[in-house]
C-alpha cells in the first residue's frame, strides 16, 4: 500500500469518526439509543409499579408524596428527560426544572437502577408518583432506598425552612376539589417581636408561651390533643395585628397561610383548603367578624368556622400548626365561637396610649426623651387617640426632622377631623424656632398649610384612654 493510501485511510477514518461523534452527541441519536437500550432491557426484567398518591383514601394529603417530589427533583437525571418545566425556586433569582407528567427519569441506589414518572388523573389533575423498581432489586433495597428519600427530603426542607413562604388561597372552581389552591410567595415581612409596639412584659408572656409550645408534642400526645395553639387578635383597624402576625412568624420560623373566606365556595371547600396546608405554619383568617354577620351573605357558615376552628379535621391536620384569627371587634359574635378550645389566647390590640408613643418614638425617630413629650403625655391624658399605624406614618412622613414629626403627631391627636383646631393650636403653641431643620431635606411636611392638608383624612376618635393590650384566656401549653 502507497504512502498517499495509508495517508488518505486515516483521513478518511478521523472524518468518518468525527462525523460518529457529531451523530451521537451533537443530535437525539445518543439518547434514543439509550432508550432502546432500556428497552431492550426491559423485555428480560419483570418489574414491579409502586404508587405514591397525593392524597390516601381519606383525601388527607401524603406527606411521602412531597417528600418524592423534592427529592425528584433535586436529582442531576431529570435535565436528561425529554420535557421539563423551568419555573421560579423559593428564591425568585433562582430557576428550577419540574418534571412534566409522564416523563421518567432514572436514579441509581445500592447498584440498582429505578425509574420514576409522574401521572395525573383528569379532571381533578391529582398528582400521583410512580416507582418502577425491578422484582429482583425490590425486597434488596426498597426499606433502604425510601429511608433515603425521607432523609434527603427532610434535609431539603430544614434547609428551605430558612426561607419562609406565604400562601394564598385561590378562588375555587367547578370539580377542581383535588388541584392544589394556595399560590405562594417568599415571606420577607421584617417584623420581629422587638420591632412590635407591645408593653415587654406581654411580649415576654406570649414568646414564652410559644417557646413552651415548640416542645410540648409528647405534652399534647399525653393529653390526647391536636398539638397546635390559636389565638384571637381584636382591635380597630391599625394597631398592629397584622405585624404581630408576622412577628410570630418570624419568631416560629413557621410559613404563613393567609386563608380568604371571600373565595371560598362553601363549608367543604374550607375543610379542603385546611387539608392541604404543611406543618410547622401559622394560619390565618383575619378580619373574621366581617363573615360572622347575621346580614352578611357568605358561602361559609358559622357552623362551617367552628367545625374548622377545633373539628375533627382540625385535629387530624393540626399537628404543629398555630390558628390565628383576627377581629376588629367581638362585642357582637356568638360568645359560643371564642370558647376556650376553639380560641386559647385573646390579645386586645386598643389605639395607642403615651408609652407606646415613645416606644414609637425610639424605633422610627431614635429619640428616648424630647420637650414636646410633655405635651403629647398631656393630650393622651385628656382622651387624645391614634392607632400605632397612623402615628408611625406621621413619623415616617417628617423622619429627618423629631420635632416636626412630635408636632405633626400633636396636631393629629388635636384635630377634630378637618385639621381647623390643630391650625389654632399650632399658631398660638408652636414657635418657628421650635422646628428642626431638616438633615438632607426632602419630604418632610414644613407648613401650616400642609399639615392641614395631611390631616384632613382623619377621622374623628372616641375620647378616652386604652390601656395595653391584655392577654385573656392564656391556656397552659
Amino acid at each position: 500500500m502507497s504512502v498517499y493510501s495509508t495517508v488518505l485511510l486515516v483521513i478518511l477514518s478521523l472524518v468518518v469518526g468525527f462525523v460518529i461523534r457529531r451523530l451521537l452527541f451533537k443530535t437525539g441519536l445518543i439518547h434514543s439509543i439509550r432508550k432502546l437500550l432500556r428497552r431492550v432491557q426491559d423485555w428480560f426484567h419483570v418489574y414491579q409499579f409502586l404508587k405514591v398518591p397525593e392524597f390516601n383514601e381519606a383525601m388527607q394529603r401524603n406527606h411521602l408524596h412531597r417528600k418524592v417530589s423534592l427529592y425528584l427533583h433535586s436529582l442531576p437525571s431529570i435535565e436528561d428527560a425529554d420535557f421539563t418545566n423551568l419555573v421560579s425556586g423559593y428564591d425568585q433569582n433562582d430557576i428550577v426544572l419540574r418534571l412534566e407528567p409522564n416523563q421518567t427519569i432514572q436514579d441509581n441506589f445500592l447498584g440498582a437502577t429505578l425509574f420514576w414518572f409522574e401521572q395525573k388523573t383528569e379532571p381533578e389533575r391529582i398528582s400521583s408518583f410512580v416507582l418502577k423498581i425491578r422484582k429482583t432489586d425490590k425486597r434488596r433495597i426498597l426499606r433502604q432506598y425510601l429511608r433515603h428519600i425521607n432523609t434527603v427530603a427532610d434535609e431539603m426542607e430544614n434547609q428551605r425552612k430558612r426561607h419562609l413562604r406565604l400562601f394564598m388561597n385561590a378562588a375555587a372552581t367547578e370539580g377542581g376539589t383535588g388541584e392544589t389552591r394556595w399560590r405562594s410567595v417568599p415571606f420577607t415581612h421584617p417584623a420581629t417581636f422587638e420591632t412590635i409596639v407591645m408593653e415587654k412584659d406581654l411580649k415576654n408572656k406570649i414568646k414564652s408561651d410559644m417557646e413552651s409550645f415548640l416542645k410540648a408534642k409528647q405534652y399534647y400526645r399525653k393529653l390526647g390533643r391536636a398539638w397546635k395553639r390559636s389565638f384571637l387578635l381584636y382591635g380597630s383597624s391599625g394597631t398592629g395585628k397584622s405585624s404581630f402576625v408576622a412577628a410570630m412568624a418570624n419568631f416560629l420560623r413557621y410559613d404563613v397561610y393567609d386563608v380568604d373566606l371571600s373565595k371560598i365556595r362553601g363549608d367543604s371547600d374550607l375543610k379542603f383548603l385546611l387539608m392541604e396546608t404543611t406543618a410547622k405554619s401559622v394560619v390565618v383568617v383575619e378580619d373574621l367578624d366581617r363573615f360572622l354577620v347575621p346580614e352578611k351573605e357568605s358561602a361559609v357558615t358559622e357552623r362551617g368556622i367552628q367545625s374548622f376552628m377545633d373539628g375533627i379535621l382540625s385535629a387530624c391536620c393540626g399537628e404543629e400548626r398555630v390558628m390565628v384569627f383576627t377581629m376588629n371587634s367581638k362585642e357582637f359574635v356568638n360568645p359560643n365561637l371564642m370558647r376556650p378550645g376553639r380560641v386559647d389566647v385573646h390579645i386586645h390590640f386598643p389605639v395607642c396610649d403615651f408609652s407606646a408613643f415613645k416606644t414609637l418614638a425610639s424605633s422610627y425617630l431614635g429619640v428616648r426623651e424630647h420637650k414636646l413629650f410633655a405635651q403629647v403625655e398631656n393630650i393622651f391624658r385628656h382622651g387624645g387617640s391614634l392607632s400605632p399605624a397612623e402615628i408611625s406614618e406621621l413619623m415616617i412622613a417628617n423622619r429627618n426632622s423629631p420635632s416636626r414629626a412630635i408636632k405633626s403627631v400633636i396636631g393629629a391627636l388635636q384635630s377634630d377631623g378637618d385639621g381647623r383646631k390643630y391650625a389654632d393650636k399650632i399658631e398660638r403653641h408652636l414657635g418657628v424656632d421650635d422646628v428642626d431643620e431638616p438633615s438632607f431635606g426632602g419630604d418632610e411636611l414644613s407648613t401650616v398649610k400642609d399639615l392641614r392638608k395631611f390631616y384632613s383624612f382623619f377621622k374623628k376618635r372616641n375620647a378616652r384612654r386604652v390601656s395595653y393590650p391584655k392577654v385573656q384566656h392564656l391556656g397552659p401549653c
